[in-house]
C-alpha cells in the first residue's frame, strides 16, 4: 500500500535519510524503530507528503505522491489519519469539538450526525460521558485516546502514530498499544507506528523496520526481528551501551 523507493532527504548539509527503503504493506501495523533523532518522524512526514524528498519516490496505491500538487495532495491526505507524539488536541476546544473537527472541515454531514459519530469514535478508544470535558481536564493517556478518535473520525484506511506511547506510565502505555490492535482490526486499517518502546513494538506490529543513519538496515516479522543476528539491531532491542551504535 505504501512504498517508499530510495528516499534521499538532508536539511542543511545533514543526511536525515540516505537511499531509505521500506514497503508498507496494507491492512497491517508496521513499527518503525531507532534511534531518537535518526529520522523516524522525518519518514512519517514524507508519507503523508508533509515533507518531500530530496529524491526517490513516495508511493501510495502505485502513485508517487512526490509529484503531486497541493490539491491532490489534500485529497490523499484524507484518506490518513494521525496521532501525533503530543495529541496536538485544540485546548479551546472541547473533546467533542475535537473529535468533530475533521468531520466539520471535510464533510456537509448534519450536526446530529456529526454528534453521533462523536460518540461512536469515542467509545471506540473507550471514552464515554467527556464529550463536554476541556483537554486541560484530561490526563495523558485520555488526550491520547481522544487524539485517536479524531485520527479515526473520517474512517482512513491508513493511520499513522508518531510515538504514543511517549511520557505515558506502563500500564497506560500498555493500554494504548492494545487500543491500536484493537482499532487496526476492528477497522481493517494500515498503521505505521514510530516506536521507543520495545516490548509494545512486539506486541503490536506484523512487520518491525529498524532505522539506522538513513537506512532501513533490517526488517520482518517479529520472531524474524528476534532472530536476526544484525549486531546494530541486537545492541538497540537489548539498550547496550556497546556495540556498532555510538551513543553520543
Amino acid at each position: 500500500m505504501i512504498n517508499l523507493a530510495d528516499i534521499h532527504k538532508s536539511f542543511g548539509g545533514t543526511v536525515v535519510l540516505d537511499g531509505l527503503n521500506l514497503f508498507i504493506e496494507k491492512g497491517e501495523v508496521t513499527v518503525v524503530i531507532g534511534q531518537s533523532g535518526g529520522g523516524k518522524s522525518v519518514l512519517l512526514k514524507h508519507i503523508i507528503g508533509l515533507l518531500r524528498p530530496d529524491s526517490g519516490r513516495v508511493e501510495i496505491d502505485g502513485n508517487d505522491i512526490t509529484t503531486f500538487n497541493d490539491r491532490q495532495l489534500n485529497e490523499i491526505r484524507k484518506r490518513f489519519g494521525m496521532l501525533f507524539q503530543e495529541a496536538a488536541l485544540f485546548d479551546s476546544m472541547t473533546v467533542s469539538q475535537n473529535v468533530a473537527f475533521p468531520l466539520v472541515e471535510h464533510t456537509k454531514l448534519t450536526k446530529s450526525e456529526i454528534g453521533e459519530i462523536v460518540s461512536e469514535k469515542l467509545s471506540h478508544v473507550g471514552l464515554k460521558g467527556v464529550e463536554d470535558k476541556m483537554p486541560s481536564e484530561l490526563s495523558g493517556g485520555m488526550k491520547k485516546r481522544v487524539g485517536l478518535a479524531r485520527a479515526i473520525a473520517l474512517e482512513p484506511e491508513i493511520i499513522l502514530f508518531d510515538e504514543p506511547t511517549t511520557g505515558l506510565d506502563p500500564i497506560i502505555a500498555g493500554a494504548i498499544d492494545q487500543l491500536i490492535i484493537d482499532i487496526q482490526r476492528r477497522l481493517n486499517v494500515t498503521c505505521v507506528v514510530i516506536s521507543h518502546d520495545i516490548e509494545g513494538t512486539f506486541k503490536m506490529a506484523h512487520k518491525i523496520a529498524m532505522l539506522l543513519e538513513g537506512k532501513i538496515i533490517e526488517y520482518g516479522t517479529p520472531e524474524e526481528i528476534k532472530r536476526s543476528s544484525n549486531p546494530a539491531l541486537k545492541q538497540f532491542l537489548e539498550g547496550n551501551i556497546d556495540g556498532p551504535i555510538k551513543v553520543i
